[in-house]
């Protein structure tokens, strides 16, 4: 295997970088979706509004602490400010408007956590074609080269091989590594949007409730 990936030549090194830095991108997201999917986040909306019912708001902020992820992050910003707006007897017009606005600047930091390096994969998955296909090139150039060798006196065709065999390498290897990139950076996305989903609707949900019982 090794022999085969020296083939390919002096692009084989940005290449392997590329795969190792992909590799370490896609770990750490995983990980990170990963511990997030563990939180119940729909048990934790119900219990946040039942103790916005009681009019408990410290409790309600209270489960949010305990809980992990943006969605509980972005719920507690939005307690906070309405604890804070409750105690200057704001109207309920108000509270919604400021409450919503503190609920969306916050999503839009936790979405930039939760989308955190997912662009790298993007440019990986971009680049290593990119440097498969120049793998391609000068692999080529390599081979005529060589036939332009072989034509002559003392020529060989194993220069026409290796130029050969450098291309096809550098080639496969760059599509690898990109759907390497793009295939988890496909279901991160996903992953994320459905995040995006639920901080919507938690966002709705607060608002609502300030609108009707406040």
């Amino acid at each position: 295997m090794l022999e085969h990936l020296l083939k390919g030549g002096p692009l084989m090194v940005p290449l392997i970088l590329c795969s190792l830095i992909s590799l370490a991108v896609v770990y750490d997201r995983w990980f990170a979706f990963r511990e997030n999917r563990k939180v119940n986040t729909r048990s934790l909306r119900s219990k946040v509004l039942g103790h916005l019912r009681q009019n408990d708001i410290e409790a309600a902020a209270r489960e949010c602490e305990s809980a992990k992820g943006p969605i509980a992050s972005v719920l507690l910003a939005g307690l906070r400010s309405y604890q804070q707006l409750s105690g200057k007897q704001e109207s309920s017009e108000t509270m919604r408007l400021v409450v919503g606005q503190v609920m969306e600047d916050y999503s839009t930091q936790a979405m930039g956590v939760v989308n955190r390096r997912l662009d790298v994969l993007t440019t990986i998955g971009t680049a290593a074609p990119l440097l498969g296909m120049t793998g391609t090139v000068t692999g080529m150039i390599a081979s005529f080269a060589g036939l332009a060798d072989a034509g002559s006196v003392g020529g060989s065709g194993g220069a026409v091989a290796n130029g050969i065999a450098e291309a096809m390498v550098t080639t496969a290897v760059g599509l690898i590594v990109a759907l390497l990139a793009v295939i988890p950076q496909s279901v991160f996305n996903r992953w994320s949007d459905e995040i995006e989903l639920e901080i919507e609707e938690a966002n709705s949900e607060v608002v609502e409730f300030i609108l009707t019982h406040h």
